[in-house]
């Protein structure tokens, strides 16, 4: 696609110069940075037609091949699949990362007590005291940088959780994959042990034949034979169904018993995106949002580290009593307070705090050229997968045309054998014809769904409002 642009708009500087304050909840800190943040509509391609705003990303696309037994096995997968749990677990740490980073903003409350016991070597007696206090202390964001910290922090969750979406719409999508591939091989399955029984018949009649001297001693073995390798295939393609229904049953969450019914043939393909399908849908996709945060958040990492270089203000009361009996420690007269405020400039650190500002500028300049590799990527897949429908599409109609005009064939062949007019071999060499074409037609026929679900995942979901 022409014409793509990368880069983030100038509010994303001004939000991270934001002076201190008060820490704000989660939905106000939210909403201030998918407000500062805001991403450039890369240039809509000319055969895409008129361009609209994207919605959020819809998962429809499971709907559309009417299959109930997908659906319930989507959903098992959703809740079972150790991995996405792993994947949801992750959400929930980098959340409390950015609580926590926003608690830096808030002062911090300490209890203190002690208690002491003191006397004279030469005396038995002693003295107990007794002191508890009240011990707070407050960093004024004069910089901005707490503030950075816990943006940078929030922004992190969000390509966290962007992240997760996107783990749930690849597990769905493999799940949907191992779901048509298992179908698949059932079919090849039952194409084999079809062509088994096919053989098994043909055998007895060249016995026959043999036996009343109207077929050779090789009509025999090349019948033989034929049956010896479709056996073979039909225990090849029974394995493989075996280990498509494992890899199913694992992403399930499922022992891998291979005891997984699934129907017996493919579902019908769903119809191709219409024309005039913006593209801005791409902004939706989980993996471009997670790289726009990442994008936010080393920002606020950069403007982080330079604060981190200027003088800190702090300010510290205490609030406590001594005494040597606990009825009079809250006595106000043995009550003392203390106001403070402090200022803390870094003069010499061996250059800590300047490399650290490089280190950020360079992680700033990653993540952007990230950014930019992820939406290309996008664009990528986008054009591939459009080609991928139209190739597809089309060997299906040829295999389709192959497989009628080759069973044509062969009933002819068979007529002209029995009528002597035809030899074996030609037979069985037109009848493996038939077969191999229609194991071809199965297997693009997968790939024909396979193309759709990828498509699906390029755009970011469905197509459909």
């Amino acid at each position: 696609m022409r014409g793509i642009r990368f880069g983030l708009p100038i509010t994303i500087v001004a939000g991270l110069l934001t002076a201190c304050g008060a820490a704000p909840s989660r939905e106000e800190v939210e909403a201030d940075v998918d407000q500062a943040v805001e991403s450039e509509t890369p240039a809509t391609h000319d055969r895409w037609g008129t361009q609209s705003v994207a919605g959020a990303v819809q998962v429809g696309w499971i709907d559309t091949f009417n299959d109930p037994a997908l659906t319930k096995l989507i959903e098992e997968a959703q809740a079972n699949n150790r991995d996405l749990a792993a994947a949801a677990a992750n959400v929930d740490r980098a959340w409390a990362l950015a609580r926590q980073a926003g608690a830096a903003l808030a002062p911090n409350i300490g209890l203190s007590t002690d208690v002491g016991v003191t006397g004279r070597a030469d005396s038995s007696s002693s003295t107990t005291n007794l002191s508890l206090g009240l011990q707070v202390s407050w960093e004024a964001d004069v910089w901005g940088r707490l503030r950075s910290g816990q943006r940078g922090a929030v922004a992190s969750a969000q390509a966290v959780e962007a992240d997760y979406r996107f783990a749930q719409y690849s597990l769905a999508a493999a799940t949907a994959k191992a779901y048509f591939t298992a179908i698949e091989a059932n079919l090849q399955t039952n194409i084999a042990r079809e062509t088994v029984g096919i053989l098994e018949e043909t055998q007895r009649i060249v016995d026959v034949k043999h036996d009343n001297g109207m077929a050779s001693a090789q009509d025999v073995s090349l019948t033989r034979s034929d049956l010896a390798s479709a056996r073979e295939r039909l225990t090849a393609v029974g394995g493989s169904y075996r280990d498509a229904l494992r890899a199913l049953e694992v992403l399930l969450g499922r022992y891998p018993g291979a005891e997984l019914d699934v129907r017996d043939s493919l579902p019908s393909v769903p119809s191709p995106p219409p024309a005039g399908v913006p593209s801005e849908l791409l902004e939706r996709r989980p993996d471009i949002v997670a790289a726009e945060r990442r994008v936010a958040a080393a920002f606020n990492a950069t403007a982080q580290a330079k604060a981190a270089r200027l003088p800190t203000v702090g300010l510290t009361g205490d609030l406590g009593g001594a005494s040597d009996s606990l009825s009079d420690l809250l006595d106000p007269g043995n009550v003392a307070w203390r106001l403070g405020r402090s200022m803390l400039a870094p003069i010499f650190d061996g250059g800590t705090r300047r490399e650290a500002v490089e280190i950020a500028t360079a992680e700033q300049e990653q993540a952007l050229a990230a950014y930019g590799q992820a939406a290309l990527n996008a664009f990528s897949e986008l054009e591939t997968n459009l080609d991928q429908g139209v190739v597809v599409a089309q060997r299906a109609v040829d295999l389709e045309e192959a497989a009628r005009e080759a069973e044509k064939a062969f009933r002819i062949a068979s007529l002209r054998y029995e009528e002597g007019e035809e030899d074996l071999l030609s037979v069985l060499t037109i009848q493996q014809r038939v077969i191999n074409t229609k194991s071809a037609l199965s297997s693009v026929e997968r790939l024909l769904l396979e193309q759709r679900i990828n498509l699906n995942l390029a755009l970011g979901g469905s197509w459909e409002s």
